[in-house]
């Protein structure tokens, strides 16, 4: 019987990517300096896929500088990748934000929302706070009426939603945005990583990572981990 030679073997485990990443003399991302490992891990949504959530929120200048880029890593990202954003609630104003994002998902309009509500806070200076201007917004841009858009922005569902995205990013320990979770265990920010650009590159080391450790049958692959409360 013939044997497999080291490199063979690894290409079956799946960890020739990261290993030739590192051959290639790409950047040494360290746990605890450039992403931390969260204490309890968080149950993924899709477990056959490796997560990837964007905190954010549209009151931050600096996730609507990060956007064009998180966007831009988006449409590279393999298929084996889940990729969505959790808006954060820390404030009242960040509050009525977050609902903002989950009224554009319910209607189906966040493709023509999104990157708006973003230039009319930070460059416009609307106050989109106040949801008679969100309505507007969504009137303007999506053709939404104002009647149909308080109806769902006020609606249980979005409130509701808005709450667990609250409960997952304290269960994230998030303090500030933008910031990375990777398969419900790793906890990745700009101050960490060096940059924005670093950011990304951190999330697509752990990425590989994650995906290496599924490849391999660990048992520690994020697929068994604990549910948050």
């Amino acid at each position: 019987m013939k044997h497999l030679g080291w490199k063979s073997l690894l290409l079956l485990l799946g960890l020739v990517p990261v290993l030739a990443a590192a051959a290639e003399g790409a950047p040494t991302w360290k746990e605890g300096v450039n992403y931390e490992r969260l204490p309890v891990a968080i149950e993924t949504r899709d477990p056959a896929k490796v997560e990837v959530i964007e905190v954010f929120s549209y009151a931050c200048i600096h996730c609507k500088t990060f956007q064009p880029m998180v966007d831009g890593w988006h449409g590279k990202a393999p298929d084996y990748v889940d990729f969505y954003q959790l808006p954060a609630a820390f404030d009242p104003t960040w509050q009525k934000l977050a609902q903002a994002f989950y009224a554009a998902e319910a209607l189906g309009v966040t493709s023509k929302v999104h990157e708006l509500i973003f230039t009319s806070i930070h460059d416009g200076h609307v106050n989109l706070a106040d949801p008679a201007e969100l309505a507007k917004l969504f009137k303007d841009a999506a053709g939404i009426e104002p009647e149909q858009f308080n109806q769902v922005f006020n609606s249980f569902s979005v409130r509701s939603r808005v709450q667990q995205a609250d409960a997952r990013t304290r269960a994230y320990r998030v303090q500030g945005t933008p910031t990375m979770i990777v398969d419900g265990q790793f906890r990745v920010d700009a101050r960490m990583a060096g940059g924005n650009a670093e950011m990304l590159q951190v999330v697509d080391y752990l990425v590989e990572q994650q995906r290496a450790l599924r490849s391999a049958g660990d048992s520690a692959a994020p697929g068994a981990a604990n549910k948050a409360e």
